[in-house]
């Protein structure tokens, strides 16, 4: 001991172990290569996934936001309201062009593009509120045709990097995060509002988006990483035989039934818990997320088990229609159940039950487009999310008048379980698994 330390004040230190260095280095080069061996999907899917998750968080801090700048700007309830609801507008008016756009140019440069402008528009969104009430409405408006773009465009690069096989796992793991997005949106919005100001959720999570887009423009490549078509029927978008088969309604309807239940959920959750029993807020948002943390679980099962399903041999119909029955069937009668609950406990365990049967559509009408019409899967997906963008207003809007007419949120249930029912019966007589347009 003394020698060593007498060493290493005289700076003299003991030989390096040059074979340990050795061994060390050619394991780091080992997993260099391994990593570099990847399918380019392993980084590809991550980037989609993160940009669902931004793209719910900075569309979901203007309600908590809205709290305060509400007190500091002396809006009414209906002034709230416009600017609660602007999104939508753009969100509405670019859904379709953002879908043709993907389709035409590539999904690469046009969810790149719209993740920087709808960050921009996040970070602007404080300076656009002093400015004016009109002015922060605007601002709003354009965040939503930044925003039209997320899906289509995901839809887009699911198609051209993903192989066929896996693709109902990849949907899924980039819807589900609509689920995580919402599950961090509301409480990390609140603790930064609280902690440094309601103008700070907007500029940390602009900012974040900032960052994403820089990754994605510096990770992912042009082109494809599976087999590209060889070559293309039309140069054109065949929007009228698309518009005309049944299946691609059957789609439609699946996706507007199954986004009734989530855009209710979205919106009332906290408040079927504070009404019903009695639960603080803070504890109702808390509860709330139990409800998301199921379907994200269940989504990503649903995807994998309907990959694997379609690995051993079963067609895309059955697994599309096993999945989306699941999801709005058995999600149906879970809702037809909740208003029986008696206790907290059943109604959380019933509401995660509801939520998660629910998410199995990320394995159903989701990946369906791919099956009927892949070189159009993107303007298909901005098609059906046009019209199930609507329960977004008419589903919120009626559950509240419900509940303000009932007294409990028994009627907006039955109607929700309803739609769902319905939407189930739908797509079990209309979709299809077989191509319908090279």
């Amino acid at each position: 001991m003394d020698v060593g330390l007498n060493r290493a004040a005289r700076g003299v230190h003991p030989p390096v172990n040059r074979s340990l260095c050795g061994q060390r280095v050619l394991k780091m080069h080992g997993v260099i290569a391994r990593v570099a061996r990847l399918p380019a999907y392993y980084m590809v899917m991550p980037l989609l996934a993160a940009a669902v998750f931004i793209s719910y968080i900075d569309r979901s801090n203007i309600s908590v936001g809205a709290i305060a700048m509400q007190v500091q700007f002396g809006w009414s309830e209906t002034q709230k309201g416009l600017v609660l609801s602007a999104f939508f507008v753009g969100y509405l008016l670019m859904m379709v062009a953002s879908s043709a756009l993907a389709n035409r140019y590539g999904g690469k440069i046009v969810l790149g593009v719209a993740v920087v402008w709808w960050s921009l528009f996040t970070i602007l969104t404080p300076a656009a509120a002093f400015t004016s009430l009109p002015v922060l409405v605007i601002a709003r408006i354009a965040l939503g045709l930044g925003e039209a773009a997320v899906f289509p465009a995901s839809i887009n690069m699911i198609g051209r990097w993903v192989p066929p096989l896996l693709r109902s796992r990849a949907v899924a793991l980039f819807t589900s995060s609509i689920y995580l997005g919402t599950m961090v949106a509301l409480p990390a919005t609140g603790r930064l509002v609280k902690s440094y100001g309601w103008p700070t959720p907007f500029y940390v999570f602009g900012a974040a988006g900032l960052v994403w887009a820089a990754a994605w423009f510096a990770a992912v490549s042009d082109g494809y990483g599976v087999d590209p078509p060889v070559s293309k029927v039309t140069e054109f978008i065949p929007w009228r035989r698309l518009l005309r088969l049944p299946a691609i309604w059957a789609i439609v309807v699946g996706h507007f039934c199954s986004n009734w239940t989530l855009y209710v959920l979205l919106a009332w959750l906290p408040s079927y818990f504070n009404r019903t029993f009695g639960v603080t807020l803070i504890d109702a948002g808390l509860l709330s997320a139990a409800p998301w943390l199921a379907a994200f679980v269940t989504a990503n099962v649903a995807g994998h088990r309907a990959d694997r399903l379609l690995r051993a041999g079963r067609s895309a119909g059955f697994v599309r229609k096993l999945m989306q029955t699941i999801a709005l069937g058995l999600g149906g009668i879970f809702f037809l159940l909740l208003p029986g609950a008696t206790s907290l406990t059943a109604a959380l365990v019933l509401m995660c039950c509801a939520s998660g049967s629910c998410a199995c559509s990320s394995a159903g009408f989701a990946p369906n487009c791919f099956d009927v019409a892949p070189r159009q899967a993107d303007v298909i997906w901005g098609i059906s999310n046009s019209f199930a963008t609507l329960p977004g207003i008419i589903g919120v809007y009626a559950t509240g008048w419900l509940v303000d007419r009932t007294g409990s949120f028994g009627a907006p249930f039955f109607l929700t379980a309803g739609i769902s029912l319905f939407g189930a019966v739908v797509f079990l007589v209309f979709a299809s698994g077989e191509r319908k347009i090279d």
